[in-house]
């Protein structure tokens, strides 16, 4: 009996390992692609919104062809693929990688354009509408690298197509930056926290000072240091803002706008 069921065991195990033999193999679709075919298959892949696809395709081109211009594309190409299918992480990754490959490519402009792009969540208006959250309440920090690298662009490359823009997308970033500031020293001031929100007025006013929230950012002075007892320093705030404001909800004491500086409707 124990020889049988060995014997058995033994004759299913070869059974099992010569049908592994009829399982098809899985066949690479691309063996034999030339690096022109592999990057207009995987550009159509990314008009198609086939990311994935188009982030494999540029990967075996790389990888069988690291040398030539294709395969200079294929690296750019790969991080505004990550950049659409949302992985920011991946997408930094490879542009920096680009960027230190080929600092004197012809399009190295676009790599930094595309890298401002990446931190520069411009979709955050309709999300801030949707959820009735100002820009400012948001972390920072993604607009402060956006704003860095556009600044890098716009410096190095004067000239480049995508300096306009940048230059754009630079001045709503400072005024989301400058917002955040104050919404900081908003908070301080309802916390009763009046030091604290004095400096984080003081550093919107400093550090963007053309920016839409420096009237609230003035108007809070005043009123720290109303409460503070500081007289002499808040009209010297108070005369600051009529100078520069003199239409300024806050001085009349009419309501606040309730809108976001970035909402325009």
């Amino acid at each position: 009996m124990a020889r049988f069921t060995l014997r058995s065991l033994a004759v299913i195990g070869a059974l099992l390992l010569g049908g592994c033999g009829l399982l098809p193999e899985q066949v690479d679709e691309t063996t034999g692609w030339n690096a022109q075919r592999l990057y207009s298959e995987a550009k159509s892949s990314m008009v198609e919104g086939g990311y994935d696809r188009a982030i494999q395709l540029f990967e075996k081109l790389e990888a069988r062809y690291p040398y030539g211009r294709y395969a200079q594309q294929a690296q750019i190409e790969i991080a505004y693929a990550y950049f659409k299918s949302g992985e920011p992480a991946l997408a930094i990754a490879a542009v920096d990688r680009f960027i230190r490959l080929h600092p004197n490519h012809p399009h190295v402009d676009y790599a930094y354009y595309l890298k401002g792009l990446v931190t520069f969540n411009e979709d955050l208006g309709l999300l801030g509408a949707l959820a009735n959250q100002d820009l400012s309440e948001r972390d920072p920090k993604g607009a402060q690298e956006s704003f860095d690298t556009f600044k890098e662009l716009v410096t190095r490359y004067p000239e480049s197509r995508y300096a306009a823009d940048a230059q754009q997308r630079m001045t709503y970033l400072v005024n989301s930056l400058a917002s955040h500031e104050v919404h900081v020293a908003r908070y301080y001031h309802s916390r009763g926290a009046y030091v604290a929100s004095i400096n984080r007025a003081q550093a919107a006013i400093a550090n963007y000072p053309h920016a839409p929230a420096v009237e609230e950012a003035l108007y809070l002075l005043v009123k720290n240091y109303e409460v503070l007892g500081m007289t002499d320093l808040r009209d010297d705030a108070n005369r600051v803002l009529l100078a520069n404001f003199p239409n300024s909800v806050h001085l009349s004491g009419g309501p606040k706008d309730s809108r976001p500086w970035w909402q325009l409707w």
